[in-house]
């Protein structure tokens, strides 16, 4: 890496390939200068595609097993109902910045997930993530980081946006002014401050396409013609687009720019109710079935005659009811893998609310990472190959719902998030690298700076990138 040259990060959480680089390319006039330009990419998430491992996973180079991050929330080690919120704390692999910091080289990171509380690293200048309760809490290091920051952003920084609303104008306005705060930290940050690598992580699109996507896709199953929202993914693009024009000319011509995404974005189909499809294959009992809509660990389960219970969200998580593990466990350890393939088998057979087939992918964590730590799910389950929620919830009339049963959510997680390469003293003609994994940007970029990432990383180097630069 040339002396005096700097790498810099612009994570968009949940962009799709189908967005930046296909609909609204020709509308982003920065970003279609980037990309016809520079270098561009399909880049595969993790597994599980989620914010929280992904974007760790892409700056340690270490899948979700060996993080032991399998999601926002997790289970409370084998508890039926405790569950805990991931934060920084449960990230002990080193990251890009942290390497680089050993080596003397400055970071400014702002937003990147799980950041709360904001790690104590030298020459590392952070502010906390979208897990932050609040401005009255320390989310910034070192300590006078936070001033700065409130500063640029007139008191008025915003860590999230509370997206599952049906206050869909309400949630515009906040959604569009926390990203235009967020942009205003970064780019006094990155004009005022000493630094070598520079990244910032915008929630802003997954906040988007979760409130609004049934309003601009006229793939949706619930589009209306004619809403007013009709046009609001290409008014928060090119707003966006703008901002980040911006921050190019503060990185400067020495300045070597990447675009991200931790995973995309799609329109949800609805929503499959695990917990009543695993009562009625015999897996899950009641001493009282709910009658209305409850919450699992709210019902009257009966522990002692379940085999096994899921979790909802993007992806399913399921647990099994082992003796000597869970409680009042009542499946034999010799046995966990035969239950494991049984109810495998069966989960590839569930049909859509049309009896057409689903495209179901039940992941063992055991086998999928090599190692798998932490609190972990004995299976993980792909309704419809993303396309289907799991719904946690019991006591509905039907186990396929059309909206999601947490909230109003348009949209789910697809698997290939972007990857945007640019060097503005080179023009590499918009070479396409066809898809990339994620957990090669990590070793990657410490190899820009001549650095290696530690051995028995996930990760591999992207042979393209380092030689382009």
């Amino acid at each position: 890496m040339a002396e005096g040259r700097r790498v810099a990060i612009i994570g968009l959480d949940s962009v799709p390939t189908s967005m930046l680089f296909g609909k609204l390319l020709d509308r982003l006039p920065n970003l279609k200068r980037m990309y016809e330009r520079g270098l561009h990419a399909e880049l595969r998430s993790c597994d599980p595609p989620i914010t929280i491992p992904a974007w760790m996973v892409m700056m340690t180079g270490m899948k979700p097993g060996p993080l032991g991050i399998y999601g926002f929330r997790h289970r409370k080690e084998h508890s039926y109902s405790e569950g805990y919120i991931v934060s920084s704390n449960q990230v002990r692999e080193e990251t890009v910045w942290e390497a680089l910091g050993r080596s003397g080289k400055r970071s400014i990171v702002i937003g990147v997930p799980p950041g709360y509380p904001p790690k104590r690293s030298p020459n590392v200048s952070m502010v906390s993530c979208l897990l932050t309760p609040g401005l009255d809490k320390e989310f910034a290091y070192p300590p006078e980081l936070k001033q700065e920051v409130l500063r640029l952003s007139a008191d008025r920084y915003e860590f999230d946006v509370t997206f599952r609303t049906e206050d869909r104008e309400e949630l515009k306005r906040q959604l569009f002014e926390m990203t235009r705060r967020r942009f205003d930290v970064a780019e006094g940050l990155a004009k005022e401050k000493s630094w070598d690598f520079f990244m910032m992580h915008e929630i802003g699109f997954d906040r988007l396409h979760h409130a609004f996507w049934k309003y601009f896709d006229p793939a949706h199953p619930k589009f209306v013609e004619g809403n007013p929202y009709r046009f609001i993914d290409e008014e928060y693009y090119r707003m966006v687009d703008e901002r980040i024009g911006r921050l190019l000319q503060v990185f400067g011509e020495g300045c070597l720019t990447f675009v991200l995404s931790d995973h995309g974005s799609m329109g949800m189909e609805g929503a499959f109710c695990v917990n009543q499809w695993l009562e009625k294959e015999g897996y899950l009992a009641f001493r009282n079935r709910p009658k209305v809509v409850t919450e699992l660990d709210k019902a009257d389960v009966d522990w002692g005659r379940t085999r096994a219970w899921g979790w909802g969200g993007y992806y399913a998580r399921i647990f099994f009811n082992v003796k000597g593990r869970e409680r009042e466990g009542i499946i034999e350890p010799g046995d966990l893998q035969r239950e494991k393939d049984g109810l495998a088998s069966r989960l590839r057979t569930i049909t859509d609310d049309a009896g057409e087939p689903m495209k179901n992918v039940i992941l063992d964590p055991e086998t999928l990472y090599g190692k798998a730590v932490g609190d972990k799910p004995d299976l993980m389950v792909y309704f419809d190959d993303l396309k289907w929620r799991s719904a946690g919830t019991v006591g509905h009339d039907s186990m396929y719902l059309h909206e999601n049963d947490t909230g109003p959510d348009d949209s789910v997680h697809s698997m290939d998030g972007v990857f945007l390469m640019y060097d503005p003293k080179r023009d590499m003609k918009g070479k396409d690298l066809g898809k990339l994994q994620i957990q090669d940007i990590g070793p990657t970029l410490l190899s820009l700076y001549g650095l290696q990432a530690r051995p028995g990383i996930d990760g591999r180097l992207i042979r393209e990138v380092v030689e382009a630069w």
